[in-house]
């Protein structure tokens, strides 16, 4: 877990985001404080996890320029949708989708939407860490409520999934692919994934909370933390991204996405699912929760939302496991 950073902290931060090399006297004199009061803070980013160079004669500059997430201008990209949205970013969290959930409980309305630059103990499926660094990834949780109860929501994360793919698409993002149920990949590895927690009743109405995680960049320092193959969009991508822009395209194919799954569900949207599923038609082993292994060819999967696998006994129909890498 990264150390939490206070408000000078950021503030140094915000300095440094250029990428460029600034003087510990040029910092301290910004910040008003002393050259001492300089060091500690920057100690403290780097506790953070936050990656620094330091060159004698030239300074400190973080080893990858920063351009922070703005309000105003994700508003701004999202255009006559704007007003469907109530956008907030945050420096640091433990993790978006739990202040959500929170949030979410205490009434807060559908289209809400919480982004954060450096989470601390952000949460993948299954429990798994979500990894990193500053400006390197997005990593937001979005508000949506249904009239529709919990058991309707079958097939959502696949949907969601869907959206971030055709979000790709215009951006001319090279072989992104799904995996069921809730990653997208490229050839190089986990692109981005997605947490979907839901509150509410079996009947309706509920209240869900979905987690995306993107990664935009991915520094030697941070791939070092990761624990199976990851890629990120500066590797598939020939055009430059700003992080604004690419996340109020996605909130409009979500809010697309989320408004047709309301009326129709994961059906309507199953095969295009399909055609960009990375084991369509290949062997897989599906690691079930009890510890046993399934092992069969993946035959896409059903309107809602089920891993169809053939195996020697027929095909069966899945809504729980772990597709193995």
């Amino acid at each position: 877990m990264s150390a939490e950073l206070d408000a000078r902290d950021w503030r140094l931060l915000s300095l440094l985001s250029d990428g460029d090399f600034h003087s510990g006297e040029w910092l301290a004199q910004q910040l008003q404080v002393s050259r001492a009061t300089v060091f500690n803070l920057l100690t403290a980013i780097e506790t953070s996890g936050i990656n620094l160079q330091r060159v004698q004669g030239r300074g400190y500059r973080l080893s990858q320029s920063w351009h922070a997430l703005q309000a105003e201008q994700i508003a701004r990209h999202l255009g006559g949708l704007a007003s469907r949205f109530q956008i907030e970013v945050m420096a640091q969290a433990n993790s978006s989708n739990a202040v959500l959930l929170q949030r979410a409980s205490q009434g807060s309305s559908s289209g809400t939407l919480l982004a954060v630059e450096l989470q601390t103990a952000g949460r993948g499926r299954l429990g798994r860490t979500w990894h990193t660094g500053l400006g390197n990834a997005l990593t937001f949780s979005l508000l949506w409520r249904f009239d529709c109860g919990l058991n309707a929501l079958s097939g959502l994360s696949l949907a969601v999934g869907l959206a971030i793919v055709r979000t790709l698409q215009p951006i001319a993002a090279q072989q992104v692919s799904l995996k069921w149920p809730n990653d997208v990949l490229t050839t190089h590895g986990k692109l981005g994934g997605v947490l979907i927690e839901a509150q509410g009743d079996m009947l309706g109405p509920c209240a869900v909370v979905i987690g995306i995680g993107i990664n935009c960049s991915l520094p030697l320092h941070l791939e070092q933390r990761i624990d199976q193959p990851a890629s990120a969009l500066d590797q598939v991508c020939e055009c430059k991204l700003d992080r604004n822009e690419l996340l109020a395209s996605l909130l409009k194919e979500l809010a697309r996405v989320l408004d047709d799954f309301a009326v129709h569900g994961f059906a309507s949207m199953r095969a295009e699912w399909e055609s960009h599923h990375a084991r369509q038609g290949q062997v897989l082993r599906l690691h079930m929760p009890d510890g046993s292994v399934i092992e069969g060819v993946a035959r896409g999967v059903t309107d809602i939302g089920e891993l169809r696998v053939e195996m020697q006994q027929g095909i069966r129909n899945f809504n729980s496991g772990e597709v193995g890498v």
